[in-house]
């Protein structure tokens, strides 16, 4: 018991370590991250380097990839942006058509989301974040009779899960998250229409803030 709650604290600090190396861009985009060079640049076994490397996979920061073991993902501001700008234009747009169709049904969903996301915060399952998060938003917006833009809406939600993961590595980021997520839902309880938009459209653009700040200081990619 003793020796995995020794690996549990390693593991968690080459985390916290290996997380900022990779957002400040010391370990570029496309860098394979080795389990025993990165052991021994820690002075430790590899088991919490392997440990550290799934639960920032789990992040989404880095891809484990058979036979090359663990490769740093790219992050960009630019695809922050476009992704961002596509979900700041139609997910208030879905929202609004969904709201008034919400049923006691929809409200007893969202209630049981938003307690699994809590959960999942008090647990730091990070696996569970974005999967409860892209769920949360989906059932916000199940009632639109607008089929096309909650296809492509549901693409941009799968595809920010790994953005997610990585703005809600901050607790303040979390406690936000929660916080307004049942703000929204108690605004759709009340048919708040207007203000519930514009906290959704709030709420879209300051995770886009949160995830630009942490990827200032990564310098940007080598040409050629």
């Amino acid at each position: 018991m003793t020796t995995g709650i020794k690996h549990r604290t390693l593991s968690s600090a080459i985390v916290e370590r290996l997380r900022q190396e990779i957002l400040n861009g010391t370990h570029a985009s496309g860098a394979q991250l080795r389990q025993d060079a990165l052991a021994g640049t820690y002075g430790v076994s590899r088991i919490p380097v392997r440990e550290a490397l799934f639960q920032l996979e789990a992040e989404g920061l880095v891809q484990i990839v058979p036979h090359k073991g663990a490769i740093v993902t790219t992050l960009s501001p630019e695809e922050v942006n476009d992704v961002f700008d596509l979900r700041a234009l139609l997910e208030p747009r879905l929202f609004r058509n969904s709201i008034p169709a919400l049923t006691a049904e929809s409200f007893i969903l969202l209630d049981e989301i938003q307690l699994k996301f809590s959960t999942a915060i008090r647990a730091k399952d990070l696996l569970a974040w974005g999967k409860l998060n892209a769920e949360l938003h989906t059932a916000l917006y199940s009632r639109a009779q607008l089929p096309q833009t909650s296809s492509i809406v549901s693409g941009l939600l799968q595809k920010s899960d790994r953005y997610t993961r990585v703005q809600l590595s901050s607790p303040a980021a979390m406690k936000r998250a929660e916080r307004e997520h049942a703000e929204l839902i108690a605004l759709c309880k009340k048919r708040k229409v207007d203000a519930a938009c514009e906290l959704l459209s709030q709420h879209i653009e300051t995770v886009r803030a949160d995830l630009l700040r942490l990827l200032k200081l990564a310098p940007p990619p080598r040409q050629g």
